[in-house]
């Protein structure tokens, strides 16, 4: 009986080992899908689309880009949390639905470290503070005594609520105890088009989608968040130079699947990855857009985004900005 019982436990149990790695090796064998939390134009779904492509041909399989905007990024990541984590579904992740939007709900749909395993981070990505040229000033300063001068308040854009801009404002805002507003936009694109019309008076939105408004004249840009100067605009101070050191704020650019993904499906989904971003005209698309990457592990990018979590919570506590 007690060989009989043995050879039983090892029929059960290579039925199920063997199915799994048959699942695992198999992989991929259909579509894969990368959510985007924002509407099409931002840089999350600029980023999400350069890569697809690239992706798409190491894969041998189609990848579809599916914008899944609202809730200040937490409609598509909820979404992609919700998923198998077969690695047939990953989120094109950043600072918005991870590190700040559940922090401004009283009860958050996923947690941002618990619900997802981050697999492959991609680069960061500077904000600026840009106006519309008829407000007078030329500074971060110059902005600061500007708007405290005017007798109604000021509406301020990004695009979205719960977005790294919109929580950069509501710092910038208490800080120097401002009479400004926040307006929360579907994206960047409808945000640009108050803004350059004039019914907006400034943004804080991502650097790049704003540079060819920049150049040409339709938009003055004052400051960028990174701690240094972005390649992209080398001529724009950053906050640190204008002696606002507490607006240092980079939106990080990731790819993130369901918590639970098979080890080796994840591993070999980074690895991809890897040779990807390692490819030199990858690299300069990515540089023009003002990303810049550096390489990281998936246990070096998980502990980041602890990281980011750790920083970022009590400021958006603090500032008070709430997902209706």
């Amino acid at each position: 009986m007690s060989r009989l019982h043995s050879l039983l436990v090892c029929m059960v149990v290579g039925a199920t080992v063997v199915p799994q790695m048959a699942n695992a090796q198999a992989w991929p064998s259909k579509p894969v899908r990368v959510i985007v939390t924002f509407a099409p134009g931002g840089s999350s779904d600029v980023v999400a689309r350069l890569i697809s492509g690239p992706l798409q041909q190491k894969l041998g399989q189609t990848v579809i880009v599916d914008n899944k905007p609202g809730g200040g990024g937490t409609i598509g990541a909820a979404e992609a949390a919700r998923s198998k984590p077969d690695g047939y579904t990953f989120l094109l992740s950043n600072s918005a639905p991870i590190s700040i939007s559940p922090f401004m709900l009283d009860k958050p749909p996923y947690d941002p470290v618990k619900s997802f395993n981050h697999v492959s981070y991609i680069g960061s990505v500077a904000n600026v503070f840009v106006l519309h040229p008829s407000v007078p000033v030329k500074s971060l300063k110059e902005l600061i005594t500007w708007a405290k001068v005017q007798k109604e308040p000021i509406n301020y854009g990004s695009g979205g609520i719960g977005s790294i801009g919109h929580i950069i404002g509501e710092v910038f805002k208490n800080e120097h105890k401002l009479a400004i507003e926040h307006i929360g936009y579907k994206g960047s694109t409808p945000m640009h088009t108050d803004l350059i019309g004039g019914r907006l008076k400034f943004a804080i939105d991502t650097l790049p989608q704003n540079v060819p408004y920049m150049q040409d004249g339709r938009l003055r840009a004052i400051a960028v968040t990174s701690p240094k100067r972005a390649g992209i605009s080398p001529d724009v101070p950053t906050v640190i130079e204008a002696g606002q050191p507490r607006l240092v704020a980079e939106n990080f650019l990731g790819l993130s699947s369901p918590a639970g993904i098979a080890p080796d499906v994840a591993s070999r989904f980074h690895a991809v990855m890897a040779e990807i971003l390692a490819d030199p005209g990858i690299v300069k698309k990515l540089e023009d857009l003002g990303v810049y990457g550096r390489k990281m592990s998936i246990a070096e990018f998980n502990a980041f985004v602890g990281k980011q979590v750790f920083d970022w919570a009590p400021l958006v506590k603090a500032s008070g900005a709430k997902l209706n």
